[in-house]
């Protein structure tokens, strides 16, 4: 509740409630964060981009427009391609959501929202862990705002979503 307090949530959420368009950015280590978000952003009705070259990444940013959102996942905030992307996304007015474990980054410094999560003092290699778990944890928190504030239309996104995931099931 001290790096992410409920009020900071609730603007994420409405920031990507009223987008038009999503792009989610991240790289290395935070990909699988992305490809979570993506996932799940899609599944309660988001138009979600998430490409997974960085170069893609900065294009999109490119024709991102003012009623878009860049969400940019990074644990450290400094991660070049995802601070680039981010930048770009700014450039062409997009809002910028940032989820970093670090208050003060290159990231947050260009970022409209900072969520902030993770550890940042662990032993070598497990912050990047607990970094990415935590991450996962408020992209959880983040949709099911997201869910609530998209009422019928979100649940009958997620209906097809929970359709489409049952028929690849035996």
């Amino acid at each position: 509740r001290t790096t992410l307090p409920p009020a900071r949530l609730g603007e994420a959420a409405r920031l990507l409630h009223g987008a038009s368009r999503v792009l989610v950015v991240g790289a290395g280590l935070s990909q699988p964060v992305v490809a979570d978000a993506a996932y799940r952003l899609r599944a309660v009705g988001r138009a979600v981009d998430a490409p997974t070259d960085p170069l893609t990444a900065q294009l999109s940013a490119g024709l991102l427009t003012d009623s878009s959102v860049c969400l940019a996942v990074s644990h450290t905030g400094a991660t070049r391609s995802t601070v680039d992307a981010a930048r770009r996304a700014r450039l062409q007015g997009a809002a910028v959501l940032a989820l970093t474990s670090y208050v003060r980054s290159p990231l947050t410094e260009t970022s409209d929202c900072v969520l902030v999560a993770g550890g940042q003092d662990l032993v070598l290699g497990l912050e990047a862990v607990a970094s990415r778990l935590a991450h996962l944890a408020v992209i959880d928190a983040l949709v099911q705002t997201l869910l609530d504030l998209g009422g019928d239309e979100a649940r009958r996104a997620l209906d097809v979503s929970a359709e489409v995931t049952a028929g690849h099931s035996y």
